[in-house]
């Protein structure tokens, strides 16, 4: 074993040179990925986690200029689901086996707080043995307090990027990186399990910047972590940039495992989108959690973040059988439970 792999995986840390050293080189990538793998055993087993994804709104009062949905692209075809809508989704879920619902949408100003009280309390109340994950952006403390109280879960929130003039150059003035990692600070300061990330190959990203994303994580300790390779949108100031690699972000999911080896990383759509076998590839690198969309399918291709994004086949809810067995030929197997965050080992 590699002197430095051997340490990352004893001490699940690295020192910024030793982790630029990973970064910039592929002679690492198998056996970073055989002891992620390792690391994935001793937590979950062979244990795949699916998540109900309900995208309710792709409406969004930010301008991010990654983002395919923001505020600023006239040409989005706009929707939002309305409360009734939602709870059919997921009792569509959960008739499918999903134990988990995911409700992501825009920073959409229409849903107050009152709305989501309403929604979360609903689901909560027909739905009692599942989890409820909240991917809403950024709210005040009590927004937040009042969804956790009404019965929410689990909450994710993605730094995106932890150095400051990077994250200052990918979104609007109105946003601030401080902000939105006090934000996700007082998530865990409520209870919930918080889930963070960011995004790899973003204009104007530098390998230095992903080491500051890894040493926020560590001050974190997040319960899930959720990256994926940048993905250009033609209708975003961004449209003429390079795709992120999914290479560098197999490699980072490998390390990320090693680094927090109880977290749950989900295996994106955007690694699905960016290679045929992305998703799979990503289970293989140590994430051990995927979500199908549940959103109404007459909406799913209206929630573009960015181009060609997939929404079909296994990536559909409803077809869980061929999802099942691109799982199993993988080597794992689909697990119904809600795959609470696991601390210690089995």
């Amino acid at each position: 074993m590699n002197d430095l792999i051997k340490k990352l995986f004893e001490n699940k840390t690295l020192n910024n040179e030793e982790f630029l050293d990973i970064l910039s080189s592929n002679k690492y990538d198998e056996e970073l990925k055989k002891l992620a793998n390792i690391r994935r055993e001793e937590y979950y087993g062979k244990d795949v986690y699916i998540r109900g994804l309900i995208e309710f709104s792709n409406y969004c009062k930010n301008n991010c200029l990654y983002c395919g949905i923001r505020a600023g692209n006239s040409k989005a075809n706009r929707y939002r689901l309305n409360t009734e809508d939602i709870l059919d989704c997921c009792e569509e879920g959960y008739k499918l086996g999903f134990r988990t619902f995911v409700l992501q949408g825009g920073e959409d100003p229409y849903f107050s707080d009152d709305i989501f009280l309403e929604i979360i309390s609903k689901i909560r109340s027909s739905f009692p043995d599942c989890a409820i994950t909240l991917s809403l952006g950024e709210r005040d403390y009590k927004s937040f307090k009042d969804f956790f109280d009404a019965g929410a879960n689990r909450y994710l929130l993605r730094h995106e990027t932890a150095n400051e003039s990077h994250f200052n150059k990918i979104h609007p003035n109105n946003l601030s990186l401080e902000k939105r990692k006090n934000c996700i600070l007082q998530l865990k300061e409520i209870g919930y399990q918080v889930g963070s990330g960011f995004m790899v190959g973003s204009p104007y990203q530098k390998l230095e910047y992903l080491i500051e994303d890894l040493r926020f994580l560590e001050i974190l300790q997040p319960d899930m972590i959720g990256i994926g390779p940048f993905l250009s949108h033609k209708d975003t100031p961004f449209k003429n940039f390079e795709n992120g690699s999914m290479c560098l972000t197999l490699k980072l999911i490998s390390i990320l495992r090693l680094m927090f080896p109880y977290s749950l990383i989900p295996s994106t759509t955007a690694l699905g989108t960016i290679n045929p076998e992305g998703r799979e590839l990503g289970l293989k690198a140590g994430a051990n959690v995927v979500m199908p969309n549940l959103s109404p399918s007459n909406v799913r291709n209206k929630y573009e973040l960015y181009d060609n994004k997939i929404y079909s086949g296994s990536e559909a809810a409803e077809s869980i059988e061929l999802l099942t067995k691109l799982i199993e030929k993988s080597g794992f197997k689909v697990s119904v439970n809600r795959g609470d965050v696991k601390r210690t080992t089995l």
